[in-house]
């Protein structure tokens, strides 16, 4: 005799977590498009303010774009949260530097650039790991005391 259950899972039950995933709903898709191009705007933003003020600019970017991917990852309540401003913050940033046929382009070859570009990319990964996961529910879930 088999072991599998009605659901297909070993044991009969299936977990929260072993359940196949599922298209999101037309406002998810919204609000990641929504943080997409929101992303895009800290991107721009962050590039502008990291130059004007060196020191305190690049930190001000920097804090703002965490701001912008763990407040995503918090309202969505799932990691796609983070990436999705991310994503549209580092399509942002690729853009503005590349050259353009005229020669130019807006970030400068100083270390200010390199780490708004590195911190950037770090800060995005920190915050999608920082994101909640697929949880199972209080009620579903023995918790800990």
């Amino acid at each position: 005799m088999s072991t599998t259950g009605q659901r297909g899972g070993v044991g009969g039950g299936g977990s929260v977590l072993a359940q196949p995933l599922t298209r999101p709903s037309g406002g998810r898709l919204a609000a990641y498009l929504g943080l997409f191009l929101l992303g895009a705007v800290v991107g721009a933003a962050g590039a502008l303010v990291q130059a004007g003020w060196f020191p305190l600019g690049l930190l001000l970017a920097l804090v703002g774009a965490a701001g912008l991917f763990l407040g995503g990852s918090r309202a969505t309540g799932s990691r796609a949260g983070a990436v999705a401003p991310a994503a549209g913050w580092m399509v942002a940033v690729v853009l503005l530097t590349a050259s353009r046929p005229e020669g130019d382009f807006l970030f400068g070859a100083g270390i200010g650039s390199y780490l708004f570009l590195l911190g950037g990319m770090a800060v995005a990964v920190m915050c999608a790991t920082l994101g909640q996961g697929r949880q199972p529910g209080a009620a579903g879930a023995r918790l800990g005391k």
